[in-house]
């Protein structure tokens, strides 16, 4: 039999009494909750491995947002169900926002399946393994209590390379039409200042010098600093910029209505926050923008990326489209073309439109043909891939400062970051892995950069003192 999936959680170096499976669908909130529930479970003598044949404990930590999702999930069931039959000792757990929005259908439909827990809730998993659910008769868990969560989760955080993602914000208050994180994520929540500084001083101890801040809607956080008062996000980037150890910052996801004055502002003052930012749009029309209840038009999301160039003119944008929205005309897709021409994408995701069971779109009039979403889905991405591959090649003869992160396929060869997150190739020694070193770019393609590293050039503590942004509260 095939190996089962690939596991996307750190693999501990040494060999524990269990084993633990985790298989990560979707979203990087995914993957730091897989590595969390890693955490959580490892005192319980759990150590990771890359396959379910032989695993004791396998974890699905699932995804709503990507297209036929519970398909995947039931498909991923019925490939485990002969090797539970196996080994009966093996229990499975299915996680993460399906878990959150089908638990009562899982356990109804998929009896191989142990227990059910959302993603406000794994912080519970090692009492539930450790009583072993299914003869305790609690099977589903799908609480919304972030707090507690965090609370519960341990200090010890098991990291691999020189980034990592660091939870500041979850849930969602803005209920996008085709949105399921509301219901699956719960409300708006931000984590206090003083735990998300604590976990990046723990991070950078371990040589982590990048963290990626994450957040349903990051830019809209708003956690207790050290007075109680409500911070924003601008003010934690500037926090986390005097972490010994810390070089760079990145944040993921905002949205448009969340990108205030001060963060804006912060971009153009703050050396630690990278120029590159993700602001999903989805349309380029107007009406199709209200159908989705994005709250913003097309020019107010234009003028937004205006006024962030003007503070930094380097910034690269990335963004997400959905095509095919119920009720879109070609002159509405054509729409959203036009606003991809002008913003000049150096990255982007792109989807067809798919239902989300019990969101508002799903049961809206027009509901546009498969191969109508498909035809526009092929030219959006056209656009789009031409755009990547110019800003690419637009780096050709710059110098930009790598974070390496790993060896490459060659031998003598290493794979880093620019700012601009594009994965950068260079011939060196492994030695530069967890350094900054400045490479000189001699070649692109549509993925990726070529260099040579810039001779002298490379320390292990490369910082620039941050000019720190006064934030008005």
């Amino acid at each position: 039999m095939k190996p089962f999936g690939v596991t996307e959680a750190p693999l501990l170096t040494k060999p524990a009494a269990k084993r633990l499976f985790i298989k990560t669908y979707g979203c990087q909130m995914n993957v730091y909750d897989s590595e969390r529930m890693a955490d959580v479970l490892r005192p319980l003598g759990y150590g990771m491995t890359d396959t379910a044949e032989g695993a004791d404990l396998v974890v699905l930590n699932t995804c709503h947002i990507r297209e036929k999702a519970s398909e995947k999930l039931y498909s991923d069931l019925g490939r485990l169900k002969p090797l539970k039959g196996e080994a009966p000792g093996m229990q499975i757990v299915v996680a993460g926002c399906v878990a959150q929005a089908e638990g009562g259908e899982i356990i109804k439909r998929a009896p191989v399946v142990d227990f059910v827990i959302g993603p406000q809730s794994y912080h519970r998993l090692p009492e539930l393994v450790a009583r072993t659910a299914r003869a305790s008769g609690e099977r589903l868990l799908a609480d919304f209590a972030p707090e507690e969560k965090f609370d519960a989760l341990p200090d010890a955080r098991s990291v691999t390379g020189p980034s990592a993602f660091l939870t500041v914000q979850e849930g969602c208050d803005k209920f996008c039409t085709f949105c399921v994180v509301p219901y699956t994520r719960g409300a708006e929540y931000s984590r206090p200042v003083a735990a998300i500084l604590a976990e990046a001083q723990r991070l950078a101890d371990q040589g982590v010098r990048e963290v990626v801040l994450l957040g349903q809607n990051v830019n809209a956080y708003s956690g207790l600093d050290e007075t109680d008062a409500p911070s924003t996000l601008a003010r934690l980037a500037v926090a986390l910029a005097t972490v010994p150890g810390l070089d760079r910052i990145r944040y993921t996801t905002s949205h448009p209505r969340d990108m205030a004055d001060d963060l804006i502002a912060a971009h153009g003052e703050l050396h630690a926050l990278m120029p590159y930012l993700h602001l999903p749009v989805q349309s380029g029309s107007d009406r199709i923008l209200k159908a989705m209840n994005r709250a913003h038009t097309a020019q107010s999301y234009l003028e937004l990326v205006g006024r962030i160039r003007a503070a930094r003119p380097d910034m690269a944008l990335s963004g997400d489209f959905i095509v095919g929205f119920p009720g879109e005309s070609e002159a509405d897709f054509e729409a959203t073309l036009d606003l991809v021409r002008q913003v000049r994408y150096a990255a982007a995701y792109s989807f067809k439109y798919s239902k989300r069971p019990g969101t508002p779109a799903s049961a809206m009039q027009g509901q546009i043909a498969e191969d109508v979403k498909t035809e526009r889905l092929a030219r959006l991405n056209a656009l789009l891939y031409e755009q990547q591959e110019a800003f690419n090649v637009e780096q050709i003869g710059r110098t930009l400062p790598v974070l390496f992160e790993r060896e490459g396929r060659k031998p003598g060869q290493v794979v880093g970051r620019s700012p601009y997150l594009q994965p950068v190739w260079a011939m060196g020694d492994a030695a530069l892995i967890g350094r900054i070193a400045e490479v000189r770019i001699e070649s692109a393609t549509h993925g990726s950069l070529v260099g040579s590293l810039v001779e002298g050039r490379s320390d292990p503590h490369i910082k620039a003192t941050p000019k720190l942004v006064e934030v008005a509260v």
